[in-house]
């Protein structure tokens, strides 16, 4: 058993926009721990979490950090994430190994596109919430219109526990305390609201304060937990990370107001035909952990799995299975990471963060002394649709290339790549321009690659409206030597959409040897992938082989393939083809006085408004069904319609016909490509 009880853990992913402080505020926490011996700053590059070459540059987080701190005899692990919209991707994931959401919101810039975001991905992982107002000795602050503008966006439950004072040079305790004098609102109203959203979480506390009508501090105690980690009591707290305001009592408050293992969300495993299993969180069960984080030793290149212990105790030599494999690894050291530091420890026990060295384990993976077969379910990501083709400068560096990639992918899991089989390009995919440069970035520094980039082909398939009967081909070719010789009838008509590409032999006797006949659909097949008007696969089609002539030297495999493929053109050609393209589900979200800007936006790209809502806080959600095509960049032109204050998500939706006069471009656009041929 570890020197700490489950009880004694406080788990924290500290999110919000960027530059609202977030990693200031982790340096503060920090130092005034003891934990570190001076006040690290992202400015002058002395953060411990920040401490990778392109955070330093960018001067904010691009990755999420770890760190903790031994107060009140607690162990405070934290998650301190990236702001960036275009780097939700690992703040979501911090969300897998906690029970509380630390939103910090700028006191001079509000609530703005990620603050909210991540606000309410936290709230659908079941986690408590715990918001901080930070900045507060801003001059442009307006703590009240910030206060007022959370309970009108996040509802009643956020409640202050305590208040600014001495013009943001402190604050006041409004949860011990009955009176006082505070910059703004009432300590006394605010300590009635507090008590009053504590006691809803007990029936018989509830009882007692109607009663009496106050209760005592030390009542409430035991089920503070529980009360944030329900959602009925959303603590804020106010600071100044720089100037220390308010950094003592948030770590205060943190062990008192933010749910241990015990209160907080409970996990179970979920497998696909079975009844979820609860994990029980407790130190003398089975041991089972989930990783949440992946990354590597900027030194080293060592790979540290980061996860969350929830149940049960291992050490650095305990057999340990990964997912549902039999065989066994031995971490050999376990270790706590405080940003590029990596603390050995004796054992990982229920509750705690910790990180596994050089184990092939990946965002999700569970790991225990059983085989785990399923897994606690992962946070909704979003997913990554703003995509590049990339090319290597170098020729030598197509076999790096891959490697590189496939460690983004293990870190981000907003980050992917694959080789789009239609195209035969090398596509990356993220959350927007500035994460794929990013991206570009890294490589070129950690890799020493450089690549070439470039819009993707839209991945646009053929089809056919129309149908046509005995279509033939012959295809004759005379050589020194033996011939080719080949003669097919082929009828052509749609199938259902979805339905795919079916072959039928309708022939009646030997026109055709039966040995040959396949090579034909073959032929059929290898065509299709090519296309025929625009270089697109062909989809939906039903070919008859009906009719054709074999010679009896001739008449090769090779030939009806060839025969095959052009008989194919030919009846495409008379079939009237249609072009196909990607459909996506676009949702917006930004302050709703831009509502009109986005949707004739969406509306100029032939997209079809599908709703809108108008959400607390006076932001409006647009969904609307778009063209791929259309919508390729749109990242940096929400930017520009909304000033950066507008967000979006998109997921493929389905493939539908493209209107005539954008084919007539497309088709005139390969048609170069199809004479060079």
């Amino acid at each position: 058993m570890g020197a700490h009880q489950i009880g004694d853990f406080r788990n924290m992913a500290v999110v919000g926009h960027t530059g609202c402080g977030k990693t200031t505020l982790g340096e503060a926490l920090l130092h005034k721990s003891g934990a570190t011996t001076r006040l690290g700053s992202v400015d002058d590059n002395t953060s411990m979490l920040d401490f990778d070459e392109e955070s330093k540059e960018r001067k904010h987080s691009i990755d999420s950090s770890i760190y903790h701190i031994e107060h009140g005899g607690r162990v405070l692990n934290f998650v301190d994430t990236p702001g960036s919209p275009d780097h939700v991707g690992p703040a979501m994931a911090g969300l897998i190994g906690v029970e509380t959401a630390v939103v910090v919101v700028s006191a001079s810039a509000g609530i703005e596109v990620n603050t909210r975001r991540m606000f309410n991905a936290a709230g659908d992982c079941g986690l408590g919430r715990v918001i901080v107002i930070n900045k507060i000795d801003a001059e442009n602050a307006d703590l009240e219109g910030v206060v007022n503008a959370i309970t009108e966006s996040f509802g009643q439950g956020c409640v202050p526990i305590n208040l600014p004072s001495g013009g943001g040079k402190s604050v006041i305790d409004v949860f011990g305390k009955e009176e006082g004098a505070a910059d703004i609102l009432s300590v006394a109203e605010c300590h009635t609201a507090l008590l009053e959203r504590i006691v809803e979480t007990d029936d018989a506390l509830m009882e007692e304060y109607m009663a009496n009508g106050t209760i005592a501090a030390d009542r409430v105690h035991p089920v503070i937990g529980k009360a944030v980690a329900t959602g009925r009591l959303i603590p804020i707290l106010f600071t100044n990370a720089r100037g220390g305001a308010g950094v003592q009592e948030l770590l205060d408050a943190l062990v008192t107001f933010a749910p241990s293992p015990l209160d907080g969300k409970q996990r179970s495993i979920e497998r696909e035909g079975a009844a979820a299993t609860p994990v029980v969180p407790k130190q003398d069960g089975d041991f089972v952990a989930q990783v949440f984080k992946i990354t590597a030793d900027p030194k080293s290149n060592i790979k540290y799995s980061v996860a969350r212990v929830l149940c049960g105790v291992a050490k650095g030599d305990s057999n340990l299975h990964i997912g549902g494999e039999r065989k066994t690894v031995r971490p050999g050291h376990l270790f706590k990471l405080r940003g590029d530091q990596h603390h050995e420890i004796p054992e990982a026990t229920a509750g705690d963060i910790i990180a596994f060295a050089k184990l092939d384990l990946h965002i999700g993976s569970m790991v225990g002394t059983q085989p785990v077969e399923g897994k606690v379910p992962l946070p909704k990501f979003p997913t990554p649709m703003y995509a590049l083709a990339v090319e290597p400068k170098s020729r030598g560096d197509i076999e790096k290339i891959g490697g590189a990639l496939h460690k983004f992918m293990e870190e981000d899991p907003c980050f992917h790549s694959h080789r789009e089989a239609q195209t035969g390009e090398l596509v990356i995919q993220g959350l927007g321009d500035q994460h794929l440069n990013i991206i570009r970035s890294r490589m070129k520094r950690l890799f020493k690659l450089e690549v070439d980039t470039k819009a993707p082909k839209i991945p646009y398939r053929e089809t056919i409206t129309g149908s046509v009967k005995y279509v033939e081909y012959t295809h004759k070719k005379q050589t020194g030597g033996a011939g080719q010789f080949a003669k097919v009838a082929i009828d052509m008509e749609p199938n259902e959409r979805g339905k795919g590409y079916e072959f039928a032999d309708k022939i009646f006797g030997g026109a055709i040897d039966l040995a040959f006949r396949p090579a034909v659909d073959k032929g059929v097949q290898a065509q299709m992938k090519q296309g025929v008007i625009a270089g697109c696969p062909v989809v939906d089609v039903k070919v008859s082989l009906v009719d054709g002539k074999t010679h009896p030297v001739d008449s090769k495999d090779i030939a009806f393939q060839i025969a095959g493929k052009q008989a194919f053109k030919k009846a495409f050609a008379q079939c009237r083809p249609i072009l196909l393209e990607p459909i996506v589900t676009i949702e917006v979200t930004a302050p709703s006085n831009f509502v009109g800007d986005i949707t004739r936006d969406l509306a100029g790209k032939r997209g079809q408004i599908l709703g809108q809502d108008i959400l607390p806080g006076n932001i409006a959600s647009i969904k609307a069904s778009v063209p791929l095509g259309e919508v390729a960049t749109y990242n940096s032109q929400l930017k520009s319609v909304t000033g950066g204050q507008g967000s979006y998500s998109m997921e493929f939706s389905h493939y539908d016909i493209v209107p005539p006069m954008v084919q007539a471009q497309i088709v005139a656009a390969y048609k170069p490509h199809e004479e060079e041929e």
